[in-house]
């Protein structure tokens, strides 16, 4: 209670009321109705609502009306980080460093949490990655690329955790990278190391599959240009 009353302060009227009421997820009372209950003009209610719809918090539909959404990380980090990369986009190197790390000190930890299910839904993102790099016209499988790396991660009970990685995959296509090839010998080699890492995963290997995750990181630093 003593550590909600020293963060209460820095919240606004509305940020503080959605907070602490759970049947916000249902619907909110009407915009008239919440000025008069918390003491705060329609006008200066209304830009706390588009704080809050800023921030992920809140969902604004014209029928069903206003209501708070599960709580996410990733659409706060996110703008953030579209600021950053709008005032210098070598700032992607800076966080691409950070995620680096958040994957490689979590991959233990969010690997034995998968089930049989993610796993084979990872052997499929495989396939369907080996599939497109080996059609008759090569497609970069970008898609594939973000959904097995933020599926490893899925079982994490951690919003912050999973925020940032999935702040780093908007900001990696915000770039240009998810349209990049690299040429066919550079997308073999890192979708080999994907692979080693989803058939260590399922071996149980955790190690293996860590050393393949670090190897396969440093390629993008290295990337052919």
């Amino acid at each position: 209670m003593v550590l909600r009353e020293r963060i209460s302060p820095e919240l606004s009227e509305f940020l503080r009321y959605l907070a602490s009421h759970e049947e916000a997820e249902g619907s909110l009372p009407s915009l008239n109705d919440l000025s008069r209950e918390l003491g705060i003009s329609l006008a200066g209610l209304r830009e706390q609502l588009e704080v809050a719809r800023a921030l992920g918090l809140v969902e604004v539909r014209p029928r069903t009306g206003t209501r708070r959404l599960a709580y996410s990380f990733a659409p706060a980090v996110m703008k953030s980080l579209a600021y950053a990369l709008t005032l210098d986009q070598s700032n992607f190197e800076k966080y691409s460093e950070l995620r680096n790390h958040i994957e490689t000190a979590y991959w233990d930890e969010a690997v034995a949490l998968l089930t049989e299910e993610d796993k084979l839904e990872l052997k499929n993102i495989v396939a369907r990655a080996l599939e497109k790099l080996h059609g008759k016209q090569v497609q970069v499988p970008h898609e594939e690329h973000r959904k097995l790396h933020l599926l490893i991660y899925s079982r994490l009970n951690n919003p912050f955790v999973t925020g940032l990685l999935e702040a780093y995959w908007n900001a990696y296509e915000a770039v240009g990278l998810n349209m990049y090839a690299g040429g066919i010998d550079y997308l073999e080699e890192v979708w080999g190391y994907h692979k080693t890492m989803v058939q260590s995963i399922c071996n149980g290997n955790y190690a293996a599959g860590r050393k393949a995750l670090i190897t396969h990181i440093d390629l993008l630093a290295h990337r052919p240009i």
